[in-house]
């Protein structure tokens, strides 16, 4: 009986999502967030989001308030790699106009679709696709890293420049920090796709941005992550503001409570980034986001409990 009652007590009520979870739990989730954006440069939303889902969250509320909580994560991180000269402003600048952009669009396309009354069904196959797609690059990527008769020709291979159409487009800038003499279409372009991504799904756009830095742009990787970093704090901003103001589906208690875990988290996640290799922590990354893709894609194909629901109109 004093179980349940302490249970009951850790219990809060989200008031835009109507509804009580624990908060422990929650906070736990906002840990698990921060410890990420430590290790790997990413906001961590590709995996809170599901997870708040699973808990019974509302996608739309919880693509809301994740955005919230990555805002808070990142500050951090882009301080933290500003010190060290770890920031490409300009490019980072670049995207961040991108973002803008894209929130702007991908505002519209969430309110599109729920008039139609089916975004909840679009944000969870957006993340199917996308936890799959990012998955299985993790994991071939982290595999590879860990063969340890990998010739040099491949590890090479992989070091490649940017992309060839990248070169093709015009109006070329220098990107000192980078090191880069490219378009800034390129950029540009990136930041308005994260930027309607992270309206959609309520991620920061780590997980795509720093894949597409290091092997689109062609960036050097000692500015990646504080530049990815950089972008995300800006773009969950807008972000999270137009949620505010036209969807009305950000949980302040909910945002609250997993922004509290991820600071916490993040002091975390540099130390265990000294203890492990690189490549073990990414496989177990890919393990856990594919895990996560076949449980979302599971919940799609069976019948939900109740078939029809009323909301107001």
């Amino acid at each position: 009986m004093k179980g349940l009652r302490l249970a009951a007590l850790m219990d809060v009520y989200l008031p835009i999502a109507n509804m009580s979870v624990n908060g422990l739990l929650l906070v736990a989730l906002g840990a698990l967030t921060g410890i990420l954006s430590g290790l790997f440069g990413v906001g961590g939303g590709f995996l809170t989001t599901p997870l708040l889902i699973f808990c019974g969250v509302p996608p739309t509320v919880a693509a809301a308030s994740a955005a919230t909580q990555v805002t808070g994560a990142s500050v951090s991180g882009v301080l933290a790699h500003n010190r060290r000269g770890g920031v490409d402003y300009r490019m980072g600048s670049v995207m961040v106009v991108g973002g803008i952009v894209g929130a702007l669009i991908g505002s519209l396309l969430f309110r599109l679709f729920q008039a139609l009354g089916q975004i909840d069904v679009v944000i969870s196959i957006l993340y199917v696709f996308m936890l799959g797609s990012i998955g299985s690059l993790m994991m071939r990527e982290a595999l590879a890293g860990l063969n340890i008769r990998q010739s040099k020709s491949q590890k090479r291979a992989a070091k490649r420049r940017h992309h060839p159409l990248v070169a093709a487009l015009p109006y070329r800038w220098r990107f000192y920090a980078s090191g880069l003499y490219i378009s800034p279409l390129a950029p540009l372009l990136l930041g308005t796709g994260v930027g309607i991504l992270t309206m959609l799904m309520g991620v920061g756009g780590g997980f795509l941005l720093v894949p597409a830095m290091l092997y689109i742009l062609g960036m050097s990787g000692k500015v990646v992550v504080g530049t990815s970093l950089y972008n995300i704090l800006f773009v969950t901003m807008v972000t999270t503001m137009t949620h505010a103001l036209t969807t009305k589906a950000v949980d302040l208690v909910l945002a609250a409570m997993l922004l509290l875990g991820s600071v916490l988290g993040a002091q975390f996640g540099t130390k265990i980034a000294l203890m492990f290799k690189p490549d073990l922590l990414r496989l177990a990354l890919a393990t856990t986001v594919l895990v996560m893709a076949f449980l979302m894609f599971y919940g799609l194909s069976i019948q939900p409990t109740e078939v029809y629901s009323v909301i107001d109109l």
